[in-house]
């Protein structure tokens, strides 16, 4: 699926704004507090109803909170480097500097691409014109892989999940615009309406590239047509949670055989690929596509692809069709107005070169002193989870063991890689955005199609050093945490021990549970896909999960769309465990072993009340709508009283009793890490 919706999948955390008693910075907002609801009633708008009152979503932005506000924060810090590099123009051609320099300005340069209309695309735009057949329109997208211009073929390199010293390729379902396969067939108002916009979108693209306005409404009905058939093939966003589902290793004779009308060993050749057997991730989805391929005509077939392609690059292009880009997009997210071009431009240039702007960004605002404090963090919350799992009640001595071995086995990465890649390769330009896209694209093919058959190199990361965001590895068997999330407000320095250990300690605490959670526990300590669980255990896990998601089944989002508790199990175990783990290891500080109140609260309180502001956030109707059907993690709500709920602590700290609504009975209080 395209990222059409251009909104953030909420991960984390807070915008704080008061004082501590000891006068230093402010670290926890109590101001943002609604002290008129009973914390045991709703916890989530006790500690940020009044900032929720007071909070006005800006026009570009689809949400608004503590994510938001650091993710903006970091932008600026990395404008001030782009634009001080950008400005220097004598800079030694094929240096990083000069590269990360051109690149932004090539973005910033507007009158230029504005020149240039969607001249860029013409190129393309031909060949596929010149298309006779399927055959031939396979061919013409297998040698645009190379450049990031292929379309239909969704593939990456990593593991072999059963085998997770090797690379594999890995192909996986595409071909569809709409956020995901229901939104083709639903029929009620708001999806048939957007789906008429999604009409409108591509006919409008159409008409941008010369087509007149009859024609290019009937070529975009052809794509919504054909799209909806692509769609049927699809896997839902639950089913894709299945690992092993997913798992559909192959030889490439026996993927020709599934879909015989696709030029496999022609595509591969043309995409400098080498091998023998791959992973089809969703094999219907190719049986569909061959199916499609000879039964519909090549002229809808065109339409298609050249739809994606203006689509896949309207962004780039001159300001008609970055209106026409947003306009769609903002269906989905709720945004008002569009960012403005520099942060698009950090944005562009942060996933572009990666760590050649990566690089300057730790050393200019990732000291030290953070990163060893960081692997404090992250060691005591080991330690808590290891006494955890040591004291289950409900697992086995010989599933113990084995989750003890996987959780000594953690591969920790905090703040940036320990080898920063180059682009020697990449040839870039101040004048030419849409090429020095192209010259990166075919860097990154390259990259990509070398690991095949080769073995796993763990030093590589998964995000840039300045991302706000942090991930678990089930294949790596890893957790990352990049310097962009770590600081204030989700890890600060000078912080008493209860706003970092309820902030980022949690943070640490629900990547490791993902190693354990309902995908996460089917990986071993290696990271390969295999069962290592006594049969009892297992079976014991599955029921407790499931009351997980009968509980998240029960919360309501705009008034009656249901959080799915299936498609975000996975994330509320991590959320229920990395609270528990996070707790633990507050304990287990000087702090933590206290009773001395800061701000009137005790420090069990103050631990609770800064994870709940950590994950204070408003979001517009459109992106939560979005969110429910796409998105694995709860809304923020939920995401603090769900746990909360399950947590006798927080029932001792807040006095939660019967008569509240957060209250649960013991025997329906979920407990798994």
């Amino acid at each position: 699926m395209k990222n059409i919706a251009g909104f953030l999948v909420i991960a984390i955390l807070l915008n704080t704004a008061c004082k501590n008693n000891n006068d230093q910075k402010p670290y926890f907002d109590i101001a943002g507090m609604d002290t008129t609801i009973n914390p045991a009633d709703n916890f989530f708008l006790y500690a940020n109803g009044g900032w929720i009152k007071n909070t006005k979503i800006p026009n570009d932005q689809s949400g608004w909170g503590s994510f938001y506000t650091l993710y903006d924060e970091n932008l600026s810090k990395l404008r001030t480097i782009l634009e001080e590099t950008s400005a220097k123009t004598d800079h030694p051609k094929g240096t990083a500097a000069q590269k990360v320099g051109d690149f932004y300005a090539s973005g910033m340069d507007t009158v230029t691409i504005e020149k240039k209309g969607f001249d860029p695309l013409k190129p393309m735009l031909a060949k596929i014109d010149a298309v006779k057949d399927y055959k031939e329109l396979q061919i013409v997208l297998a040698e645009a892989e190379t450049t990031g211009e292929g379309d239909l073929f969704g593939y990456y390199v990593g593991p072999d999940e059963r085998n997770s010293t090797t690379n594999i390729l890995s192909l996986y379902q595409s071909g569809t615009t709409l956020p995901e396969k229901d939104y083709y067939t639903k029929q009620d108002s708001i999806t048939k309406s957007q789906r008429a916009k999604f009409v409108a979108h591509a006919a409008k693209y159409f008409e941008l590239t010369g087509a007149d306005a009859i024609t290019a409404q009937k070529n975009a009905e052809s794509v919504l047509m054909l799209e909806t058939f692509i769609a049927a093939s699809h896997l839902t966003p639950v089913e894709q949670r299945d690992p092993v589902k997913n798992y559909n290793k192959m030889s490439v004779s026996d993927l020709q055989k599934l879909s015989p009308n696709i030029l496999w060993t022609m595509a591969f050749k043309k995409m400098g690929a080498t091998l023998d057997s791959l992973n089809v991730a969703q094999p219907r989805y190719y049986e569909t596509l061959s199916k499609l391929f000879a039964s519909q005509p090549i002229e809808v077939w065109k339409n298609k692809i050249k739809f994606d392609y203006i689509s896949s690059k309207a962004g780039l292009l001159s300001k008609v069709f970055v209106d026409e880009r947003f306009s769609f997009n903002k269906i989905f997210s709720g945004a008002k107005t569009q960012e403005d071009r520099w942060k698009v431009m950090v944005n562009r240039t942060d996933n572009n070169l990666k760590d050649l702007l990566g690089e300057v960004y730790v050393q200019k605002y990732f000291p030290p002193a953070a990163k060893q404090r960081m692997d404090e963090l992250v060691n005591n919350l080991q330690k808590a989870f290891e006494k955890r799992i040591n004291n289950l009640d409900w697992m086995s001595d010989s599933t113990k063991s084995r989750a003890q071995e996987k959780l000594a086995a953690f591969l920790k990465k905090i703040g940036y890689p320990t080898v920063w890649k180059k682009y020697d390769d990449v040839t870039i330009t101040r004048d030419n955005l849409f090429e020095n896209i192209r010259q990166v694209a075919q860097h990154d093919h390259k990259e990509t199609i070398a690991k095949i058959g080769k073995p796993v190199d763990k030093t590589e990361w998964g995000m840039t050093a300045p991302t706000v965001n942090a991930y678990y590895n089930p294949t790596f068997n890893e957790i990352v945490f990049p310097a962009g999330i770590l600081q204030f407000p989700f890890f600060e320095l000078n912080a008493d021990d209860a706003i970092n250990y309820g902030g980022i300690g949690m943070v640490i605490g629900h990547e490791m549970t993902h190693g354990f959670d309902d995908q996460g526990r089917q990986y071993d300590a290696k990271g390969n896909l295999k069962d290592w669980w006594a049969p009892a255990d297992g079976d014991k896990f599955k029921r407790k999960a499931a009351a997980v998601v009968a509980q998240y089944n029960q919360f309501t989002v705009l008034d009656s769309m249901h959080v799915n508790g299936e498609l975000t199990l996975g994330e509320n175990l991590a959320d229920i465990g990395g609270l528990a783990i996070a707790y633990d290891a507050f304990k287990l500080t000087k702090q933590g072993k206290s009773t001395n109140k800061i701000d009137g609260f005790t420090p069990d309180q103050r631990f609770f009340l800064g994870y709940a502001q950590v994950w204070r956030l408003v979001n517009r109707d459109e992106t939560m709508r979005t969110r429910i059907t796409t998105d694995p993690h709860s809304p923020e709500e939920f995401r603090v009283n769900g746990p909360l709920a399950n947590f006798e602590p927080f029932y001792k700290a807040f006095n939660v009793s019967e008569k509240n609504k957060l209250y649960r009975q013991p025997a329906d209080r979920v407990k798994i890490w």
